[in-house]
């Protein structure tokens, strides 16, 4: 049995299957995303959403959605499910839906009478293209395909509309056609492997609806053109494969393509391998020497503190130190540009952002775990150095060291942390700013790490400025952030201190190196537990707190406003159970694996087959925002690779 399968009770079950996501992807950051039932419900879904480079730094919806209809003895019988405005579906497709499973690829399988059509997609991994193959399975008589493209080409972030300006204008391909709607976009190129009949029969379908944007405070109604429909006959055991691309194609390679496409994927066949196929989506190949890792899907590009925690556990958690070798080194001539003053030509965003740099050394610090000190010094030695010289000499604008060790940065008016929701004036809702605690929790652990790592390549000098600098840097941190209720203030900034217990302080004690003593540690551990702790990762802030807003939903402000105000965020939970392990080692192994179960259970909810974003603080815990989020699938990973290795060390 499929892992990652959907029964028919739950695909009719209309209200439960809408809910539920399919996310497919290439390399560069294309990517087709629906419903189960393929009934788009956001504004990013679609067949094919490409980058346009020539337009923006936006994703554009090319291709919405393809209606096919079973036709037999002049019966039609359409399988697509479409929302009307005024709570109207149709057609209902849903209700000839046997299963969905998605082990190897997504795949749907209906029943129409005697027929039984079985649809399988898979996105080309180095081209933008959507590869649809349908195979009659069954069918006692003559049967007939018809096929009705729904075109949006719009931004998704825009809504189209009926318009005189969009182009009716189309050629002939082999076994299709290519059409553009507005000057500036690429071709679109719809294809089949088999002749078919293209019958011109423009009209626009008006007031699609999407009620997740609905639920999100935005408006939800669109219109979208569709062409004509290709018609074609289909005999029982035939597959039919259906392109949809920014390139022409030869037809007769079609098939031989989709094969090998689905053979290259990992199946998704258990937890860890959903996790693994999650992963491999963030990735962002723009030339052999450039790649990068996205944020998430569908709206994140790559963001520099992002790319940073998340790329240890996608890449090194699952053995693949290669790819996390070539994203470290575009990231390293982009840190190279930022330490020089230069503009960065990488495409990675907010490498300005105060922590960042600090975030690149842990990622270093988790590559020197996996391939020892002397290699970790060997290629990433000098650049962690540099970065630590470059603050240390106050050269960044907006981290500084002060004479008591802690670094100091200025978030009054602009969201320097995780933390960066903000209000409509652009001001941070979570104003965090002086000495943030995770910024010396990462300083402090990025002067021990650089300490040993010296050290053990013998650069003593180095290695003894290093240490005279963490010292000084721990002995602040302990009098600055402990208080009396055994957890850290989340900032101090003067007179100004933060007591709202939130989940920044965690990093204190799960980073590498802690200036914590062992009692301080178990302290901070307990009061995460008692406040922050959800089967879904950690809170954002306690519950106790009178700013607490755990439902992330509403309008833009009201999502805002509850972003980082008690949401919990499995990313945070992993470090959190790192802590654990690191603290009680195999004694909080049962432990940790009950909270694995809690990620598990998200496989089959949301966007199948990865985490999404965040969820609710309170139960049932929903899963909020982003589809597809990398540092947490990161996180997730690295736990398993963690727990891992505390089993073989302890069978050794």
């Amino acid at each position: 049995m499929s892992y990652l399968k959907l029964e028919k009770a739950l695909m009719t079950n209309f209200e439960s299957s809408l809910k539920r996501e399919v996310l497919r992807t290439n390399r560069s950051g294309a990517y087709s995303c629906s419903t189960v039932l393929d009934c788009n419900t956001r504004k990013y879904h679609g067949l094919l959403v490409v980058p346009v480079p020539e337009l923006d730094d936006e994703n554009h919806v090319l291709l919405s959605s393809l209606d096919a209809t079973v036709i037999q003895h002049g019966a039609e019988f359409n399988l697509a499910v479409h929302k009307y405005q005024g709570d109207v579906t149709y057609p209902n497709g849903h209700k000839y839906i046997l299963d969905f499973e998605s082990q190897h690829v997504p795949t749907v399988t209906y029943r129409v009478g005697g027929v039984i059509l079985k649809k399988e997609m898979v996105f080309q991994h180095y081209e933008n293209r959507i590869l649809i193959r349908y195979t009659l399975v069954d069918a006692h008589s003559a049967t007939t395909l018809r096929f009705r493209p729904f075109l949006a080409f719009r931004s998704v972030r825009e809504w189209t509309h009926e318009n005189t300006a969009a182009s009716r204008e189309y050629s002939a391909v082999p076994n299709g056609i290519k059409t553009r709607m507005y000057d500036g976009y690429p071709e679109l190129f719809m294809q089949f492997s088999k002749k078919n009949e293209f019958v011109f029969r423009p009209d626009w379908y008006r007031g699609l609806a999407y009620p997740r944007e609905r639920e999100r405070g935005y408006m939800q109604t669109e219109d979208l053109y569709v062409p004509g429909y290709f018609e074609m006959p289909i005999r029982k055991g035939e597959s039919i494969v259906f392109s949809a691309g920014v390139k022409s194609i030869t037809p007769s390679s079609l098939k031989a393509l989709f094969d090998k496409e689905e053979s290259e994927r990992t199946l998704r066949d258990s937890f860890y391998n959903c996790l693994v196929n999650a992963a491999h989506q963030f990735h962002n190949r723009v030339s052999d020497k450039e790649r990068y890792i996205l944020a998430g899907y569908p709206w994140f590009k790559c963001r520099a503190r992002d790319m940073f925690i998340s790329l240890p556990g996608l890449t090194l958690s699952i053995g693949e130190r290669d790819y996390f070798e070539l994203v470290m080194d575009t990231a390293a001539r982009g840190i190279r540009e930022f330490l020089e003053g230069k503009p960065l030509s990488v495409k990675i965003t907010e490498m300005e952002q105060p922590d960042v740099l600090l975030w690149a050394i842990w990622a270093t610090q988790q590559y020197a775990r996996e391939v020892g000190p002397e290699k970790q010094m060997e290629r990433y030695g000098q650049l962690c150095v540099d970065i630590v010289d470059f603050i240390l000499s106050g050269k960044h604008p907006n981290l500084r060291v002060d004479t008591n060790g802690l670094v100091y940065s200025n978030g009054k008016d602009k969201p320097v942390t995780w933390m960066n929701s903000t209000d409509l004036t652009g001001r941070p809702i979570v104003p965090r700013s002086g000495y943030i605690v995770e910024f010396n929790a990462l300083w402090y652990n990025a002067l021990r790490f650089g300490e040993k790592m010296t050290s053990v390549c013998g650069k003593h000098n180095m290695a003894e400025t290093l240490r005279r600098q963490a010292d000084l840097c721990g002995q602040a941190f302990v009098e600055t952030f402990c208080n009396d209720y055994g957890y850290l203030y989340d900032y101090v900034d003067g007179n100004m201190v933060s007591w709202e217990v939130r989940p920044n302080q965690i990093f204190a004690v799960a980073l590498d190196y802690s200036p914590l003593s062992q009692e301080q540690q178990k302290a901070i551990l307990d009061v995460c537990t008692r406040e922050l702790l959800t089967p879904k990762g950690l809170r954002s802030l306690s519950p106790k707190s009178g700013a607490y807003n755990p439902v992330y939903k509403g309008s833009q402000e009201q999502r805002d406003r509850a972003y980082h105000q008690g949401t919990a965020w499995p990313w945070l939970g992993g470090f959190y159970l790192e802590a654990c392990l690191k603290i009680f080692k195999r004694t909080r192994l049962s432990f940790v694996g009950r909270q694995m179960v809690g990620y598990e259970e998200e496989m089959y909810y949301h966007t199948l087959g990865t985490i999404p974003e965040m969820f609710d603080g309170n139960p049932p815990f929903h899963g909020r925002g982003a589809m597809s989020f990398a540092m947490n699938v990161a996180e997730i990973l690295r736990t398993i690779r963690t727990l891992e290795r505390l089993n073989y060390n302890a069978n050794q």
